[in-house]
């Protein structure tokens, strides 16, 4: 226990700035779990195991999940760039990565949520439905999904520099980077296996079904890894 409490330098004491800490921990919790969760949810959840899919469609949990983490995390990231305003950075080289890629994932962060406000309408199939860019697989639509889903796993992949950067700058506890090691290696092995076992489907699938005369199942799906179960 001693040693897992032992600052990262091997120094005796840890001392940490109110507004440091308060700071670390907003974005630690943001980037390294809240979006993370929520890019599962988008993910790997679209359709559920028990959901006897083609017959029921439309399964909208995820959406809400997404939501929720998603906004989450906005908000903290919020209050870690409040919290770190008017504080002199550090003058070393770690220092200046870590306020330059930290910059960087706050720009993708907000960029993520800006094309979400902009992604356009929905629509559907029905005749009390107008035909939406989302229904239609728009050109609109399928730049924000190819913008959403390859910026929105870059700036992830990028938080985990920039958070272990912070873990060194503030000389955290070993435990605290332990921790945060074993919770992305719990992360990556089951992104792996849920990805292998098929669950990344097609949202456009899991919304409307696979009814080829859905104008959007007459396109390839977008991102990488995305599965088609019927069509």
């Amino acid at each position: 226990m001693d040693w897992l409490n032992t600052p990262l330098s091997g120094n005796a004491t840890h001392h940490i700035a109110p507004w440091a800490m308060w700071h670390a921990r907003s974005m630690v919790l943001a980037w390294g779990f809240l979006f993370p969760l929520g890019a599962f949810a988008a993910r790997f959840f679209k359709v559920l195991p028990q959901q006897n899919w083609p017959a029921r469609l439309d399964h909208t949990g995820w959406w809400h999940a997404h939501r929720v983490f998603q906004w989450s995390g906005f908000a903290l990231m919020g209050l870690g760039l409040y919290m770190v305003d008017g504080q002199a950075g550090g003058q070393g080289a770690l220092a200046q990565f870590h306020a330059r890629a930290g910059w960087f994932i706050v720009t993708l962060g907000t960029v993520q949520v800006a094309s979400a406000l902009l992604r356009g309408s929905k629509g559907g199939p029905g005749a009390d439905q107008f035909r939406g860019d989302h229904y239609d697989m728009t050109p609109w639509r399928i730049l924000f999904e190819r913008l959403h889903k390859s910026l929105g796993w870059l700036s992830l992949v990028a938080s985990i520099g920039v958070i272990l950067a912070g873990l060194v700058l503030v000389d955290a506890p070993r435990w605290m980077g332990l921790s945060l090691l074993a919770w992305w290696l719990a992360l990556g092995y089951a992104f792996t296996r849920l990805q292998r076992a098929g669950r990344c489907i097609d949202t456009y699938q899991a919304i409307w079904g696979p009814d080829p005369a859905h104008p959007g199942n007459q396109r390839k799906p977008v991102g990488w890894g995305v599965r088609r179960p019927l069509g």
